[in-house]
Order: structure tokens, then C-alpha cells, then sequence
């Protein structure tokens, strides 16, 4: 992870391809990212078109983890709450190229969001995975709560429902 670099990121031709990529990769894989498998390159495009979008308004903030020009790994930091939440943030969308699961990309993510979170006076940070398959060690090692599951939530991309496990963190006083 020595050449470890990460950024906010924006709508540029190779941050899109290199997104879709990724996104795709991820949803092949089994992961749980709001989408089926088979995953089109046209509509991994137009989210992550949609997501730098609204990242551009303000709305929320794409990091990215890149090496040697790959991109390896990306999270996503909601924060555009409704008006009675605007000390909370949702985190989402992370996602670590196979090749590169296992070296603290993910980790580093989201100590990264959080930094940001804080930036942006968040104190309360939640987020969900699936149940079958999802990151729940990953998120409890860095100090989420788990709050709870809701079985049969969603499906999974290649088919079948898997629940979706719930959890938040406190990053400073309400």
C-alpha cells in the first residue's frame, strides 16, 4: 500500500472508465452495490455520471484510492440529509478491486471519510451491508455499531435475497 494515493474524485473521462470498471468488477464478484450482474458498462457510466454529479453540487464526496494511475478502491460520503439530520452522514458505495482486498485500501477509505465527515460537521456517520457477503468485520473493526438487520432487503446480483446488516458511528458530540 507505499504507493497508496487518495483524492477527491471528479468527472473525467479516465475517473469514469475507471469507475465503471470497478463498479462492474464489483457487482460480477457478488458484491452488493444496488445492482445486477450482468452490469453494463452504458449503466455503470451514467451512476457514476449522476454520482460526480451530485458530488460537483455538493451533495456528497467520491473518494478515490488510486496506485500507479489504477484506481483500486472508492467510497462514497453522503450528505445531503434532510433538514432534521444535517449533523449525519451515510456512507457508501465502498468498493476494493479484487487484486487489491486484504492491504488496508478500504481502511484507509474510511478513515478518510471520516476526516472529511468532520470536515463537513458530521457527527454521526451510518451505513449498511449485506448480510451474506458484505464488509461487517470491516466496519466493526473500525469502531461502527451494529444496530441491527432487515431480513430479505435486497437482492443479490447474481440472484436471491440477502438481508442488509445496519450500523452507525459517533464522531463527536451531537
Amino acid at each position: 500500500m507505499s504507493g497508496l494515493h487518495l483524492q477527491l474524485l471528479q468527472a473525467t473521462p479516465d475517473t469514469l472508465a475507471q469507475l465503471g470498471s470497478l463498479l462492474i468488477q464489483t457487482v460480477a464478484h457478488g458484491g452488493s452495490v444496488s445492482f445486477m450482474h450482468p452490469l453494463s458498462p452504458d449503466v455503470a457510466l451514467v451512476f457514476w455520471q449522476g454520482t460526480l454529479a451530485a458530488a460537483a453540487r455538493g451533495e456528497r464526496i467520491v473518494l478515490g484510492a488510486w496506485d500507479a494511475g489504477v484506481l483500486v478502491g472508492t467510497v462514497t460520503l453522503h450528505l445531503d440529509c434532510p433538514p432534521n439530520q444535517p449533523h449525519r452522514a451515510e456512507i457508501a458505495k465502498m468498493m476494493t478491486r479484487r487484486e487489491w482486498r486484504g492491504g488496508g485500501v478500504a481502511s484507509a477509505l474510511m478513515r478518510e471519510a471520516e476526516r472529511l465527515a468532520v470536515q463537513h460537521a458530521r457527527t454521526l456517520l451510518t451505513l449498511d451491508t449485506a448480510s451474506d457477503g458484505g464488509a461487517s468485520g470491516l466496519y466493526e473493526r473500525l469502531g461502527f455499531t451494529f444496530a441491527g438487520e432487515i431480513p430479505d432487503y435486497a437482492l443479490k446480483p447474481h440472484g436471491g435475497l440477502t438481508g442488509t446488516r445496519l450500523y452507525y458511528k459517533r464522531l463527536g458530540p451531537v
